[in-house]
């Protein structure tokens, strides 16, 4: 009796009906967290009205009607179209003023589309928060986020959450990693996206086979957001345009004009397609150049001192064989301490990032160092029976972070700033906002609009507060998570093209398929492939030029569509077919499509189409330039002739090229053999026939190149000997001068001792003294594979070792 009375006691049931209460609320709290779709606001099966913005021509003639006259000015005119820029034209138009912006080049064209594609808080930063007591740094990452969970509702298609693992390979690590990543939960509150867990080594294998089991502990898996940057850039550009705000890419400020006292009142730009100039009369300016912030600051005092600092991230493309399709890894210590990324995007699986500090320029190139290293890194942490070759890589990029600098008051050096990003006013009153990253652009676009309003006095022009919190983008409306099923019954599109089309357009991928052509065949019934590989359909083009300001052909390969971005040799191969498309859209003339042609070819270049040396010597420059006059001449074959002239003249080429071939057995084709050769003459390139073998073919030597390893073998090679004393026919060289022979071969001079032995792991040769000429070359094969690389004329980089809270871009 006494012992039921005290467990019915009043305290018991008190304790009983606490804990009862905390555990609903943690179930609760539970259950309520994650993504939370929302939901279409259109409660219809019906497509969305569709929506034609203005012409471009009408964008630059409203910007030329602003200097005549004080009706037609302008409250801000923003500088810069990537997502600062676009952030910030939405926040402002949307609070009722009147809002140009101007782009040099195109929208995204810069950082804006060349970032890692995360969505995240910083995982890295609450890491220092807590083992430094830096409550900013707490801060920081609190509004990261937050402004997370904004990102993901203001355009969900565009965005999605995306698991990300942690293997671990230390079992001191399990409480420290777990700890990490459940504070991580517990500060993004109700607005978390999924709770973080732990995995068995087992599962974590089963969800990543590809990883590395050897000392495989377990893994611990968190979340994080994932979008598809360019596209979001050109959503954002355009939900501005439907408010009513005027934007133009290919449009540069070349002065920054002042009233009589010394304000800024407006500026000069010079449209770069036709050469026209003209001024734009403001009540104000907005710097968001990104990492040419400090160009525009000097225009506006030459006495500027640079605040930015560049960094260039090189990422690169793999084959989507190389990781899973709804999982990513996180590396979080490589061997120069940062971390590394490897994610699934739009089906393939980009790797990235480094941290070397660069040059500002418009379009950087990774350099071969970094892509290597990158590979090397993920070697470290993937399955040793996978083989990492730098044949895998389908194209590889830099982007440039605006490292922003503060200096002091008197000049002697700089200073970090805790936040992410910084808005500052110059005496003349032009407004710049610097650093960042994508996660925080609406935070930013907030902070640089409420200054401007404080500047320029435009308190009696704006309508209310900033509302961009609850704004959703152009696309989302309309959109659910089930819309791709709606296309492919209406329009009969392939599985895959309609999912793309969902997940790219939201709603306004309705529009896009009403330009769909028929393929001619049974099903799918529309969306001709502009690469049989990708989803990609000739329709988009059409719609990035009617719909989306496209105005090149690399407008459209990667930044409207992302082929350039996840392989640019088929983003080569598509190439003629966009020409075509927009010569048909535009008018064209043959010199513009050729100027096209040629134009892309560079951008490629720098999208990983053909190797690049750290610091080219004249004759790799020569070898680069004639590979271009190649390629680009393959491209002029595909493109179709326009005219009676062209036909003539194309006919006139196919009929040369066949007597060529009969007497020199060298024709003009495109074989698929990693070879491509063209007969260029009708170009004015004065090779009758030229080929290029690819730097990373199917075969893996090239003519001539076995004999070379064979006469360096035969240098080094010692006769073996059998058991009767006599020397065998098989000669044969130690194994510590294999890289000794293979420098004497053009080609191999960069080969590393850590390549051979990576190779003689992969192939069972760990403990051999000696090979002989066939084990040779089968060494020199599987080298090739993963370390082939262009001859590197200058020393090793300046690796900068970011600190952590720098890592992710700003400050």
């Amino acid at each position: 009796m006494p012992i039921i009375r005290r467990i019915f006691s009043r305290r018991t049931l008190i304790y009983a009906a606490g804990g009862t209460l905390a555990s609903t609320g943690a179930l609760y709290w539970h259950l309520s967290s994650g993504p939370a779709y929302p939901l279409s606001t259109l409660e219809t099966r019906r497509p969305p009205p569709s929506w034609t913005p203005p012409s471009r021509k009408e964008m630059l003639d409203s910007l030329k009607a602003s200097s005549k006259g004080a009706e037609e000015e302008f409250d801000l005119l923003i500088v810069g179209g990537g997502a600062t820029g676009a952030g910030i034209a939405v926040d402002a138009v949307s609070r009722g003023l009147k809002v140009a912006l101007v782009e040099r080049d195109d929208f995204g064209a810069g950082t804006s589309s060349k970032s890692t594609k995360l969505v995240h808080g910083g995982v890295r930063y609450l890491q220092k928060a807590v083992f430094e007591l830096d409550y900013d740094q707490w801060k920081l990452v609190k509004e990261a986020l937050h402004e997370r969970r904004i990102f993901l509702q203001t355009a969900p298609y565009l965005s999605a959450m995306l698991p990300i693992m942690l293997p671990i390979y230390k079992y001191w690590q399990v409480p420290y990693y777990w700890a990490g990543c459940k504070l991580y939960d517990i500060l993004a509150g109700r607005e978390n996206m999924e709770s973080s867990y732990i995995m068995s080594k087992g599962k974590a294998l089963e969800a990543f086979p590809m990883l590395k089991s050897n000392g495989l502990v377990g893994a611990l898996v968190y979340y994080d957001g994932q979008h598809n940057d360019s596209r979001m850039n050109i959503a954002l550009i355009m939900t501005a345009v439907k408010l009513g705000a005027t934007v133009a890419n290919y449009c540069e400020v070349t002065a920054l004009n002042k009233s009589h006292g010394g304000r800024l009142d407006g500026a000069r730009v010079k449209d770069a397609l036709t050469g026209q100039e003209w001024n734009i009369r403001t009540k104000g300016v907005i710097n968001a150049t990104g990492p040419f912030t400090d160009s525009l600051l000097s225009m506006d005092d030459p006495s500027h001192k640079p605040i930015v600092r560049a960094s260039s991230g090189v990422h690169i493309t793999l084959p989507n064989y190389y990781s899973p399709r709804r999982m990513g890894l996180l590396d979080p210590a490589t061997s120069d301490g940062r971390v590394i990324f490897f994610l699934p995007w739009e089906g393939n699986t980009i790797a990235g990032t480094t941290d070397t500090r660069a040059p500002v320029e418009r379009d950087p190139r990774a350099s071969e160092e970094d892509i290597r290293w990158v590979l090397e890194e993920i070697r470290r942490y993937l399955s040793p029976d996978i083989r990492v070759r730098r044949g895998d890589v389908l194209s590889a990029w830099s982007g440039l972070r605006p490292l922003v600098k503060n200096v002091d008051a008197d000049g002697k050096g700089t200073q970090g700033l805790v936040r992410s990003h910084m808005v500052t006013v110059s005496k003349t009153g032009l407004v710049t906002v610097a650093g960042g990253k994508w996660t925080t652009y609406r935070k930013m676009a907030e902070e640089g609009v409420d200054e401007a309003i404080k500047v320029f006095a435009l308190e009696n022009k704006v309508k209310s507060g900033c509302v961009t919190e609850g704004l959703r983008l152009v696309g989302s409306d309309g959109w659910n998570r089930n819309m791709f099923i709606g296309l492919i019954q209406r329009y009969g599109l392939a599985t895959d093209v309609a999912k793309h089309l969902s997940r790219n357009y939201g709603d306004r991928a309705w529009t896009v398929c009403t330009l769909a052509e028929g393929t001619g065949e049974d099903w799918p019934i529309h969306g001709q492939r502009l690469s049989s590989s990708y989803p990609y359909i000739e329709a988009e083009v059409r719609y990035a030029i009617r719909h989306e300001y496209a105005q090149t052909a690399i407008d459209v390969l990667a930044r409207r569509t992302r082929l350039a971005f996840l392989n640019a040799q088929a983003a080569l191969h598509a190439l003629p077919r966009v020409v075509d498309i927009m010569s048909d859209e535009l008018g064209w003339s043959r010199a513009e499509r050729n100027k096209q042609v040629r134009a892309a070819l560079l951008y490629l270049d720098t999208m990983g189409l053909v190797p690049g040396d750290i610091v080219p010597d004249k004759e790799s420059l020569k070898k680069r330039e004639k590979e271009r006059k190649e390629l680009i001449g393959g491209v002029f074959r595909e493109l179709k002739p326009k005219g009676l002239v062209e036909r003539l003249e194309r006919e006139v080429g196919k009929i040369a090229a066949s007597i060529w071939g009969i007497f020199s057995a060298r024709g003009a084709s495109l074989v698929h053999d990693g070879s491509t050769s063209f007969s260029l003459a009708s170009y004015g390139i004065s090779d009758v026939s030229l080929s290029m073998k690819a730097a990373y073919g199917r075969a893996r030597f090239g003519a001539g190149e076995v004999v070379a390893l064979k006469s360096a073998f035969i240098k080094r090679a010692k006769p073996s000997v059998g058991g009767d004393g006599l020397e065998d026919q098989q000669p044969f060289v130690d194994i510590t001068q294999v890289v000794d022979v293979m420098h004497e071969v053009p080609g191999y001079e960069e080969v590393k001792e850590k390549d051979l032995r990576y190779v003689l792991e992969e192939n069972g040769m760990v403990g051999k003294q000696t090979v002989d000429f066939d084990e040779f070359l089968e060494i020199c094969g599987n080298v090739k594979e993963i370390a082939l690389a262009p001859v590197m004329t200058a020393g090793k980089k300046d690796r900068l070792r970011i600190p952590v809270e720098k890592s992710g871009g700003g400050v």
